[in-house]
């Protein structure tokens, strides 16, 4: 297998999204191929296509490798809400069986660099037994944490960092993505995340009125999850 990553947050609405569209965007301008998968999507509209997530569809466009959305985003639900509630609502069943699958489709693709996208945090549950942590855990593949930095993040991040860490995975890098442009003493805070993570910082991305994937990527150093051999193709 090829560069392929889970990005995780320390919280829901702290723009993994948009941070994942930024290494795909950094990843293309390596020259390297790329594809993306967002296993569960809430909040999705439905259209004349089907339901369509937002934030799978900005994934989408930042895939080189030809993929149906399905394939992009194989679980959608239309409520805004956590997806365990959503599949019970829909009678449907979550669990990490039915989800893996659908995600080694998107990395058999052997793009040279892939993004999985999580859904909210660490440890969102599927069903009464299972959590999204598991899904990553099954897929062994190193994490990337997007810091939402805001009032709180320094708590957030640490025990995020623990949860992985102890399912056995490593941490390929963090970012740190600042989502209150007003936060109290804002240097001093990624200090503190910097020296307590112990973990190599991938970018800090400014706060964006409107992000696009090629502006955060100019944030964005992706070296050090590539590793020689992709640095230059």
């Amino acid at each position: 297998m090829k560069n392929a990553f889970f990005i995780t947050g320390t919280d829901t609405e702290i723009g993994k999204t948009t941070i994942a569209c930024g290494l795909l965007a950094a990843a293309k301008a390596k020259h390297l191929t790329t594809a993306a998968v967002k296993p569960i999507a809430s909040g999705c509209e439905l259209t004349a296509d089907g339901l369509r997530n937002e934030d799978a569809l900005a994934l989408w466009q930042q895939c080189t490798v030809v993929l149906d959305y399905a394939e992009i985003n194989p679980v959608a639900f239309q409520p805004a809400i956590a997806p365990h509630i959503a599949a019970i609502e829909s009678q449907q069943v979550l669990s990490v069986a039915m989800l893996l699958p659908k995600v080694q489709v998107v990395l058999e693709k052997d793009a040279d660099f892939t993004v999985i996208e999580g859904a909210g945090g660490w440890q969102v549950p599927l069903n009464e037994h299972e959590y999204l942590s598991d899904l990553a855990k099954q897929l062994k593949l190193p994490a990337v944490l997007v810091v939402g930095v805001r009032l709180g993040c320094v708590n957030h991040a640490l025990l995020s960092k623990q949860a992985i860490l102890s399912e056995g995975l490593t941490i390929a890098g963090w970012v740190a993505n600042i989502v209150d442009p007003k936060m109290s003493r804002l240097s001093e805070n990624l200090g503190t995340l910097q020296k307590h993570l112990n973990l190599p910082c991938l970018g800090q991305v400014p706060y964006l009125q409107q992000p696009n994937a090629q502006q955060v990527a100019s944030y964005l150093d992706i070296t050090a999850m590539l590793g020689d051999k992709n640095e230059s193709k």
